[in-house]
């Protein structure tokens, strides 16, 4: 599977088109930012720990039931993925209140969140990704009511599998967020999950193990990531099969 043209560059991956339409090249960079590109750098290893990081999380997924676009990893920073036709939505599942949600709610930050929340959101980064709900999916055609219910559905089943999976490393998944996309007729998992797009704590310490280090200018970001990677059985080391 040889990487063609460039198909869409984000803050963090590039893609890549194959000489298979229904197939693409996933490229994890150092690249990290925050605060809508306000604060930029590169960090060493980011992109293998976070390749590496994602094919796990979502091999553990797919044992579980959770169909994803994940193919196999490819190289230290590429993974091969089916090309899905992506819904411009995020779905965010809140356990633990911090961040945004504190800001927005004036709720008290590390309050535990019984049942966790649910929140939508534009994929638009001009915009700055804004909350949306179910109406205005409907109402611009983003996604079928079928659909919405899927990613919710799904959401919540992620939650459940990953928050008992980070448990057993002595983590707390504070909060996350996913994104779908349609492939052959099924509403799959795409992007990924990594230490950028979700948040989680030492559950002992609430020490933080996730981009905050970035946000928060607490430093060990590349080290914190390394460190979740560790207490999941990540072997960060082992060679790429061809």
């Amino acid at each position: 599977m040889e990487k063609g043209q460039e198909l869409y560059s984000g803050k963090a991956k590039s893609v890549f088109l194959t000489q298979d339409p229904a197939q693409l090249i996933m490229e994890f960079r150092d690249d990290t930012s925050a605060f809508d590109g306000e604060k930029m750098d590169q960090l060493a290893r980011k992109g293998m720990v976070n390749n590496r990081f994602n094919a796990f999380i979502m091999d553990h997924l797919e044992t579980k039931g959770v169909a994803t676009h994940f193919e196999r990893l490819r190289s230290d920073t590429e993974s091969q993925v089916k090309r899905l036709d992506m819904i411009p939505v995020e779905c965010v599942v809140r356990n633990i209140a911090t961040g945004s949600l504190c800001r927005r709610l004036g709720v008290e930050d590390g309050l535990d969140l019984v049942p966790p929340t649910f929140e939508f959101f534009l994929k638009n980064d001009e915009l700055h990704d804004p909350m949306i709900n179910e109406y205005h999916i409907a109402s611009f055609g983003w996604a079928t009511p079928e659909e919405v219910t899927s990613m919710k559905s799904q959401t919540f089943r992620v939650n459940e599998i990953l928050r008992a999976l980070f448990a057993a490393g002595g983590m707390t998944l504070v909060d996350f967020k996913l994104e779908f996309g349609r492939f052959g007729g099924q509403l799959l998992l795409g992007d990924e999950f990594t230490p950028d797009g979700c948040r989680l704590w030492d559950t002992d310490t609430r020490k933080k193990l996730d981009k905050d280090r970035f946000r928060q200018g607490l430093g060990g970001v590349v080290e914190a990531y390394e460190e979740v990677a560790l207490r999941l059985g990540v072997d960060l080391t082992k060679p790429v099969s061809s």
